[in-house]
């Protein structure tokens, strides 16, 4: 079993900085991936970004050179940090962990709102 929580979002300005973390405990593997996808108001979901356990990233064309997403080995954590925030990123974010199975943190809303 794996358990996820992340933390770190909340209300910010259009143009605004964020940055979430999630932080995995329990049986952990040494070969896994970290990421987050958003639930979009109206239950639309999409990826935003995931890492390796080599640190090789992925984007989503969408948060491609605003957003930036690492990982500290050593306490199994992964960090979204999210700049010049939209109003259309406005969404729930699950973090997730994925070894053999997939586990999802709780969710953490992020609103982006003048």
């Amino acid at each position: 079993q794996v358990q996820l929580v992340e933390s770190g979002g909340g209300l910010v300005q259009p143009g605004g900085t964020l940055r979430l973390s999630c932080t995995a405990s329990g049986r952990i593997s040494p070969f896994y991936n970290m990421g987050w996808y958003r639930q979009f108001p109206g239950n639309q979901d999409a990826m935003v970004a995931e890492i390796t356990a080599d640190g090789t990233t992925t984007y989503a064309d969408s948060v491609k050179g605003r957003f930036t997403i690492s990982r500290h080995m050593l306490n199994s954590t992964a960090y979204l940090q999210m700049n010049a925030l939209k109003v259309e990123d406005t969404a729930v974010y699950y973090c997730y962990y994925k070894g053999s199975r997939t586990f999802w943190g709780q969710g953490t809303q992020v609103t982006v709102s003048s």
